[in-house]
């Protein structure tokens, strides 16, 4: 007797899918927060994002070529103050809307992973942490297609790895 084993998958499971959605646009709506924080702190302006980075590299624990991408972002504060900023508002509302999920998703695991490192030692390590791999979490679920306008886009394809 052979078994056929299928792939798990939220789209089976409605509670799983839930609450899958529940931390998509927990996560999405912490981006959009954090972007606004940051724009009334000042903190995409050249100034303010070099100053904040060098903070980073003066008192956390990352390892030294960590540090050394840092010093590089910070001299190129200009570029990276904005660039930053875009990437914080559009995570967060790819994330609300459920848009490209799994890509934003990653994206954000790559992007707050990248943030933890910066911050080891002086904040709480738990603290970027759950947020990291939560959004890795949601990538692999396919969190966009429950509450998301991935859920459409599944409709027309729905074997495709973007949502």
């Amino acid at each position: 007797m052979t078994v056929k084993v299928s792939p798990v998958s939220s789209a089976g499971n409605p509670y799983a899918a839930n609450g899958l959605a529940l931390v998509r646009l927990t996560l999405g709506a912490m981006f959009v927060w954090v972007f606004f924080e940051n724009l009334g702190k000042g903190l995409y302006t050249a100034g303010g994002y070099s100053n904040l980075i060098n903070y980073y590299i003066k008192s956390s624990h990352s390892p030294a070529a960590w540090k050394a991408v840092m010093g590089l972002a910070a001299n190129h504060a200009a570029l990276a103050a904005p660039a930053q900023g875009l990437t914080e508002i559009s995570l967060g509302i790819l994330l609300v809307i459920g848009l490209l999920t799994r890509p934003a998703a990653f994206v954000a695991f790559l992007f707050l992973g990248s943030l933890w490192i910066s911050e080891w030692g002086t904040a709480w390590i738990w603290e970027l942490l759950v947020p990291v791999l939560a959004s890795l979490g949601l990538a692999v679920g396919r969190a966009g297609r429950a509450w998301g306008l991935d859920a459409r886009l599944a409709q027309r394809n729905s074997s495709s790895p973007w949502w």
